[in-house]
């Protein structure tokens, strides 16, 4: 039988420690699994986070070890280079750092074991992902356990997969269910029984040696209103003897996705609305618990989501397990992301497998992700574009049920031929944010799907930036909550009214860490989320969603941070499913008001201070404001550790600065003058910044950086950025500028005079 042991507990932990030598199992910083090393330096901006390798060493005595005739070594989280060594010797190496991977230790084993694990998550050229807007947090976080079993056994090592495959096909109201174990050092003598049990546990069908089924009237997983699941079981038999067992749960469910009216879920309309995850945590990073993963899971079935994509990368399986039994219909993708690099095809490729046999049996997943926003630097590379046909192709072979997709960086041309080579496409859109404005939305989308009405086009990436900043008056860039707030009423308008799109995914469910990143007054985040990076505060747009999408009654008073108002009249946004909100101001009530929209408006005199009282029906909630002559400072945007804060810029009146727009900058001659200069200065910084390539003798060579490609699309959407932001916002390129660098810009930009105003 397989015996499962889970050694977490107690390693040793060695910060920059490269090479094995003695004496790393007996000391070092004692740390218990799930760990990583930046927890804190991948949070905090600066973008200097620790990027190296590390060791994790124990002893163990064979005693400790689970019986078996077999013993195994599984790493379900590694990021993102690892190398094994059992009692000195290299077992094992592993590439990507968000899957499962296992080893044979059995040959090496003495009474007394020393493991070392070397983790490596600095710069290269042939792992993904390198360029991102996220940390990529070093470690081993996620479980680590040891596998006993007989020789004869299910397959383990085969892209780290559960050696079991279960596919459910819909025929009628009958599911014709093909299961396939995969057995390694199987004996003449040997035999698999299949075995298939309901939700219950009650066996309904079993087979010897063939797992092929049709479970008559099968119960469907039928998304978040009843996600059922079945279990099918190989067990591998010598005799009466069970040499090893191995079970997958599933579910019975048929769906496509029609380009005209969207998702269709066991033959119903089913529009997908939901959000995007990443994995970590504030002071946490990627290390996680699985009541993490829980908290996680019942916050977005509070929002009302029926659909998650998890960005960007492998996620763990616990997590897809909830999904699986909350009935969320997923995207999962590998981490090809932003920058094509030529020398890590191998390792999309690798990843890819890891990806389709590790999570195959998943109900919950039905679109497999090729890549993120790789056109970054553009979308015209013919080995970007062969790549992305042999993932395609390699989706295909390995799992014929399920389409393939892609997540479009917005200046990507729709008519660019990689757009086209999935089954879908999801373009990531920022307008209103990144550029452009608010009300682009629902046009762009009409004109690709009347350009390409037999496509299927969603929404993979939307959303803007909310921190605790308020404004009565919300803009665009002030990183306020009543802009995020407006923001996202305005998308929910435009996209949730257009059938044909297939899926919409807010950017973010959780603000998460990015220590590139230097926005918004603090700096190591990104701070698109619904919910804060600690999930301790839920941002006034989560109400939003929840109004339009959960059936559970609520009725959510909006601004209840924003206390101190100027004005003397304030606006005051209420959020609610339910079908009429009554507002009272000190008890008297300020008016009733049905919204069909679910967003509630009132206009409320403001003087001293006012107890605000929305409600419901049964439901209420409550906030005050407090009329001030002049605006709270701790309202107001305030960069921290900014290399220059924009109330420190040298304006000169009718001349450029900082803090001018590059659009309006670049519609005078000087200022496209300037603006090639600064594009030549940023190329030359990311050619310097370009990370380190292994070649195959594992030496390092310095790759030189292709230039960022500047078409249309990429100027409509830096021309909405003040110089400052543009600048600032180049730290997620590993592209930074000094005081003394941006105050020469900014001396150049004075001499420049605006054009005259009309």
């Amino acid at each position: 039988m397989r015996n499962i042991k889970n050694i977490n507990q107690e390693w040793f932990f060695h910060k920059g420690v490269t090479e094995i030598a003695a004496g790393l199992s007996e000391s070092g910083e004692s740390v218990s699994l799930p760990h990583t090393w930046n927890a804190k330096d991948g949070q905090d901006g600066g973008n200097d986070y620790f990027r190296g390798t590390c060791c994790y060493a124990k002893k163990m005595m064979r005693s400790e070890l689970p019986a078996g005739e077999k013993c195994f070594l599984e790493i379900n989280g590694a990021n993102s280079s690892a190398k094994l060594y059992v009692n000195g010797t290299c077992l094992a190496e592993h590439d990507g750092g968000y899957s499962t991977w296992r080893t044979d230790i059995t040959e090496v084993l003495q009474e007394e074991n020393t493991i070392c694990i070397f983790v490596d998550n600095a710069a290269n050229e042939t792992v993904y992902p390198q360029t991102a807007d996220f940390t990529f947090y070093g470690g081993l976080y996620r479980d680590v356990n040891l596998i006993g079993l007989a020789a004869a056994h299910f397959e383990l090592e085969e892209n780290g997969g559960p050696g079991l495959h279960v596919t459910p096909v819909m025929e009628g109201a009958d599911a014709k269910v093909s299961v396939k174990a995969f057995v390694k050092n199987k004996g003449a003598e040997d035999v698999v029984v299949y075995r298939i049990f309901d939700r219950e546990g009650n066996e309904i069908a079993a087979q010897e040696s063939c797992g092929e089924f049709v479970i008559r009237q099968a119960h469907l997983w039928d998304g978040v209103k009843d996600p059922y699941l079945y279990t099918a079981q190989a067990a591998l038999y010598r005799g009466e003897e069970e040499l090893d067992c191995v079970s997958a749960r599933f579910g019975c469910r048929s769906f496509y996705v029609d380009p005209q009216k969207g998702f269709f879920l066991n033959g119903r309309s089913y529009p997908l609305r939901g959000v995007s995850r990443h994995q970590d945590r504030w002071e946490i990073g990627n290390a996680l618990l699985p009541e993490h993963h829980k908290e996680d899971m019942d916050l977005i079935c509070e929002v009302g989501a029926n659909t998650i994509r998890l960005a960007h990368y492998q996620h763990d399986q616990y997590f897809y397990d909830l999904c699986d039994e909350r009935g969320m219909v997923v995207w999962a993708e590998i981490p090809y992301i932003s920058r094509h690099m030529a020398d890590a095809n191998e390792n999309t490729h690798q990843q890819m497998k890891e990806l389709i046999t590790q999570c195959y049996n998943h109900p919950s997943i039905c679109m497999w992700g090729l890549s993120n926003e790789i056109t970054m630097d553009g979308a015209k590379d013919p080995d970007l574009i062969q790549n992305h046909r042999v993932l395609n192709d390699l989706v295909h072979s390995m799992d014929a049920t399920r389409p393939t997709t892609i997540a479009c960086i917005s200046m990507c041309g729709m008519e660019e031929e990689y757009v086209h080579i999935p089954d879908l496409v999801s373009y990531n859109h920022y307008f209103g944010w990144y550029g452009g404005s608010l009300e682009e939305y629902g046009p762009w989308f009409d004109k690709f799907h009347e350009k390409y009405p037999n496509t299927p086009i969603g929404i993979s990436e939307y959303g803007c930036e909310a921190l605790n900043w308020h404004n009565s008056k919300p803009e665009s860039g002030d990183y306020s909550e009543e802009y995020q707030a407006v923001y996202h009423e305005s998308l929910i308008r435009q996209l949730f009214s257009r059938e044909y799109i297939w899926a919409t995914h807010v950017w973010n469910m959780f603000d998460f860490g990015a220590d590139a990143r230097a926005e918004g007054g603090e700096n190591g985040q990104n701070h698109k989320g619904l919910i804060t990076i600690d999930r301790k505060y839920k941002k006034d747009a989560f109400y939003a969603y929840k109004a339009w999408l959960s059936d559970e009654p609520f009725v959510h008073l909006c601004g209840k941070r924003y206390v101190d108002r100027v004005e003397d009249v304030t606006k005051i946004t209420v959020y609610s499913n339910l079908p009429e909100v009554e507002l009272f101001a000190n008890g008297v009530s300020v008016g009733k008001k049905t919204a069909k929209d679910h967003f509630f408006y009132f206009e409320v005199a403001n003087s001293g201070e006012t107890r605000l009282e929305a409600v419901a029906g049964e439901h209420r909630d409550e906030g005050v404001i407090r009329k001030v002559d002049t605006m709270n400072p701790d309202y107001i945007l305030r960069e921290q550790g900014a290399v220059l804060n924009w109330f420190d810029i040298v304006e000169i009146e009718g001349r450029f600065s900082l803090n001018d727009k590059l659009g309006e900058i670049m519609k005078t001659f000087r200022g496209k003058l300037w603006f090639a200069g600064l594009f030549m200065t940023l190329a030359k910084k990311m050619s310097q910044n370009t990370p380190q390539s292994k070649d195959k003798d594992k030496k390092k060579k310095k790759k030189k950086a292709k230039n960022p490609e500047m078409n249309s699309g990429v100027m409509n959407m830096i021309g909405g950025f003040t110089v400052l932001r543009f600048t600032g916002m180049l730290g997620m390129r590993n592209v930074t500028f000094t005081k003394e660098e941006l105050l020469k810009m900014n001396a150049q930009l004075n001499r420049i005079r605006k054009p005259a105003k009309k």
